[in-house]
């Protein structure tokens, strides 16, 4: 029996113009955004769809952008969302999938990026790092290199993007070292990013004692719907786990091949992918290969979408 999954982008999905066709077409949606820019201190309509492109870009921008656009096309599908097996996202993404869920209010989920961003970006100021991004090499063999460039510093594991591609986090020095140790080992590419700081590394600390303590004043309800988690690739329970995961998030990698793995094992074959870009639903084609993918991105995608399902 076809099962479906939604899956919710992370950071670097995000590009200037991303939301205004559903901003204009929606108070609601309108509503929204002015909610998540009062939270912020900051226009985020204007940045979401003026820029400039490397403000948007920042930490503190970027997952209150991306999130909000998710939430935006759920709001604007309304009574024609999918029916759906699973919610997943990646990174900042899991709360756009908890929020689907029932687990958070669209709310408490803009607020909790909001805050979670801030300190993110603050951890990345108060300690430099970097990532890199290893392609063509398996899970040990990443690890054991993290393992023999911590010589140099902090570096581990940060996403588990596919099969193929791995990232890893950590201190300038001890990635660098990685990427030479990765092209030594035979890595068919390995390239550092341009990121802001060592996400989902040790070095992300600070976030997440500033998250944990947040934390504890937000509702979290029972699931609605089987939401995996970025931290276990496994279904979460109760409220308390899913509290207890979104803290251990900040600093653990983003299992995103084992939730893959996960979904296609239990028979997963449609991926809706909500929010800015296409990037999950590139990983799912090499990964999952589903038989039918669809993003849900623009207005016209949301059109098209309902008049397909009316």
């Amino acid at each position: 029996m076809s099962k479906t999954a939604l899956f919710f982008p992370g950071q670097a999905s995000q590009y200037v113009g991303m939301g205004h066709d559903l901003y204009e077409g929606s108070p609601q949606v309108r509503d929204l955004y002015l909610m998540a820019s009062d939270e912020m201190g900051a226009d985020l309509a204007e940045l979401s769809f003026k820029g400039p492109a490397e403000e948007l870009k920042r930490t503190r921008f970027t997952q209150p952008a991306i999130l909000v656009h998710s939430l935006a096309v759920l709001t604007m599908l309304k009574d024609n969302r999918p029916e759906f097996d699973y919610a997943c996202g990646h990174s900042l993404g899991e709360y756009g999938a908890l929020a689907v869920a029932g687990v958070l209010s669209f709310e408490d989920a803009v607020r909790a990026v909001v805050r979670r961003a801030e300190l993110m970006e603050e951890a990345c100021q108060a300690q430099a790092g970097t990532m890199a991004a290893l392609m063509g090499l398996e899970e040990q063999q990443v690890q054991e290199i993290c393992d023999q460039a911590s010589a140099k510093g902090v570096v581990a594991p940060a996403n588990f993007n596919s099969r193929i591609q791995i990232a890893v986090s950590g201190s300038k020095a001890a990635v660098e070292y990685a990427v030479e140790l990765a092209k030594e080992a035979g890595a068919k590419r390995a390239m550092l990013l341009e990121v802001g700081g060592a996400f989902h590394s040790p070095l992300m600390e600070p976030a997440r004692r500033g998250l944990a303590e947040f934390l504890t004043d937000v509702d979290f309800n029972a699931p609605q719907a089987t939401v995996i988690a970025n931290v276990t690739a496994k279904p979460v329970s109760g409220p308390d786990e899913v509290r207890d995961l979104l803290v251990r998030q900040v600093t653990s990698p983003v299992r995103w091949s084992q939730t893959m793995a996960y979904l296609t094992a239990h028979g997963v074959d449609r991926i809706i992918e909500i929010g800015p870009g296409r990037v999950l639903s590139g990983l799912a084609k090499r990964d999952m290969q589903p038989e039918q993918s669809i993003t849900l991105d623009t207005l016209f995608d949301i059109e098209s979408f309902t008049m397909v399902t009316a």
